[in-house]
């Protein structure tokens, strides 16, 4: 039968891995499945990787990957699957099924209903020993019936997470649960990241009349954030000494969440995953949130892993603390890109260049922390090394940081050194590609850098520094033995020198070259020239940058002028 990998998140709570470890043998021993193991791709042992390897070693090449979630936020929708993407690449050949998040799901609601109704009578259950922590109140350990429902309260609290739809799940749970159990209420509330708060819900529930609550963990198995819901549920009803205050326990190893494992095993094999995509923020715009859409899946590097290591617990861990590297496109505020923009509209920081369309900032919310990289040609300028460290301080206390840069950050923009830069200060870092000028440029003034029969190859190339400079890496003769396009960025200064070097070395004196100022944006002009006259041409005419020259004879085509 095909493998079962169940994948847990981790955690630093050595009653969460037993509880974990218990599960995965109680699914084994089930025998109506095949192969099964179970690893976390961070915090704890045994590592996904292991556990993955081991199911490999044993002959199998297609498994079902289960997310041992309660709910499809980060961890399940991008963690994990990053993380087998990885053991994809260990296995060459191996194929997975993955499985859907296991809650919302009747059998859990039935767990959580006896957990509660565990607390209010002060019983144990199933794996626990620490169900019905009754925390105040003259009714604790009396032996509560299930009749007693009506006069009690339930605050349903969940991990939180910065992904709308798993909170929102959160609360249909806190829905469903309500439904025919007879309580007087549920409410949701979580430990972490989202709103309300679990003093916030139990001040809530006062407010509604509540005398009795029973805080009960929206959590499979022990942690450190169940036992901050203990401990803030002490401390609300330590300073209410009117309130009898019980929390119930976590779900826990139990037969139930093992059938829904084989449920959810099922599932996948048969194709039938049913996954809710309508409200998923990795996928759908959603209020607030635009800095999920098309967010890369990151790969865990586990702990004990070989191959790398885990960014600190905390840093980008839940979309926070990290740096966007973004190409802004060659001037005109809309010639950034969907996710650009959308990193734009979620960033706490946002560092920029002079080249970077200014537009943009404009459009930013106003608690939005605007740096100036003041990155202007022969002007002040912000070191690299002092820009890197910006990004980096930002990251690390936590910021969601937007590294503006004009055109492309990988087309002589230094972005690849604030990239390396994150990487070795461990910051979770992405690049997002923009409209270079070099391209955007000559389209933009009717200008073809390629066209059939004419011009099969383009050459982008810098000019900041002088053909026979001891810095440059540029093969001049090479390029003027080409027959294609050459582009030449930051070349105002050096454009007469480059100019009579090309024809030096081979290219013919009569070669058009188009300069274009300012592409893009109102001031936007074309001068056209010789290859021999573009550096007199150049100087009478002011061109000033940002300015593109285009050599070749695609600038002679016909054209029905700049574009719009």
């Amino acid at each position: 039968m095909t493998g079962l990998v169940i994948v847990g998140h981790g955690t630093r709570s050595a009653a969460g891995v037993e509880q974990f470890a218990a599960l995965v043998e109680r699914v084994r021993r089930r025998g109506d499945l095949g192969d099964v193991e179970g690893g976390f791709i961070e915090l704890s042992r045994p590592p996904l990787t292991d556990a993955v390897g081991a199911l490999v070693a044993r002959g199998h090449r297609a498994l079902v990957a289960l997310p041992l979630v309660l709910t499809g936020a980060g961890h399940g929708k991008g963690d994990i699957p990053a993380a087998m993407a990885r053991e994809q690449q260990r296995h060459p050949g191996l194929t997975y099924r993955y499985g859907r998040p296991l809650g919302p799901h009747p059998l859990l609601h039935d767990v959580l209903e006896q957990r509660i109704d565990a607390a209010l009578t002060g019983a144990s259950s199933a794996g626990t020993d620490r169900a019905g922590t009754g925390l105040s109140g003259a009714d604790a350990g009396t032996g509560l019936s299930g009749a007693d429902r009506a006069g009690t309260w339930v605050a349903l609290i969940g991990r939180g997470s910065t992904d709308p739809d798993a909170n929102a799940e959160v609360a249909k749970v806190a829905r469903l649960l309500w439904e025919g159990r007879g309580y007087a209420g549920v409410e949701p509330g979580f430990i972490s990241l989202a709103q309300p708060s679990v003093p916030a819900v139990l001040e809530r529930l006062r407010r509604l009349g509540a005398r009795r609550i029973v805080v009960a963990p929206y959590f499979l198995f022990a942690g450190v954030l169940p036992d901050r819901i203990v401990a803030q549920s002490a401390e609300f009803a330590a300073a209410h000494p009117d309130l009898d205050v019980r929390v119930a326990d976590v779900i826990g190893d139990c037969d139930a969440l093992a059938d829904l494992v084989v449920e959810r095993y099922a599932e996948a094999l048969g194709g039938d995953i049913r996954m809710n995509c309508d409200t998923c923020a990795y996928r759908v715009l959603m209020p607030g949130f635009a800095d999920k859409v098309g967010r890369p899946q990151r790969p865990h590097d586990h702990p004990d892993d070989p191959v790398g290591h885990h960014h600190h617990h905390g840093h980008d861990h839940h979309g926070h603390g990290s740096v966007a590297v973004v190409g802004g496109g060659p001037g005109p505020d809309d010639l950034i890109t969907v996710r650009g923009q959308a990193l734009l509209d979620a960033a706490d920081v946002v560092v920029v260049d002079r080249l970077a369309p200014q537009g943009l900032l404009a459009g930013l919310r106003p608690d939005v922390l605007v740096v100036d990289a003041a990155k202007v040609p022969r002007g002040p300028s912000m070191a690299q090394e002092a820009i890197n460290a910006a990004l980096v301080s930002h990251a690390k206390a936590g910021r969601r940081v937007v590294r503006l840069k004009g055109g492309d950050p990988y087309v002589f923009g230094r972005g690849h050194e604030e990239v390396q830069a994150c990487v070795s200060a461990g910051v979770p870092v992405t690049v997002v590609p923009g409209v270079s000028s070099a391209l955007a440029a000559p389209a933009l003034a009717g200008v073809p850098v390629t066209h059939r029969g004419v011009a099969h190859d383009v050459t982008v190339v810098s000019g900041h520094l002088p053909p026979g400079h001891p810095d440059s890496l540029v093969d001049w003769s090479a390029l003027a033995r080409a027959r294609g396009t050459v582009v030449l960025l930051m070349a105002v200064d050096t454009i007469a020198k480059i100019a009579s070097v090309l024809i030096e070395h081979g290219r013919a004196p009569q070669t058009p070259v188009l300069a274009v100022q300012d592409a893009g944006l109102p001031a936007q002009r074309s001068v056209p020239a010789r290859l021999d006259e573009i550096g007199a041409v150049a100087a009478r005419e002011g061109i000033r940058p940002p300015a593109v020259f285009v050599v070749g004879p695609v600038v002679a085509l016909p054209t029905t002028g700049p574009t719009v």
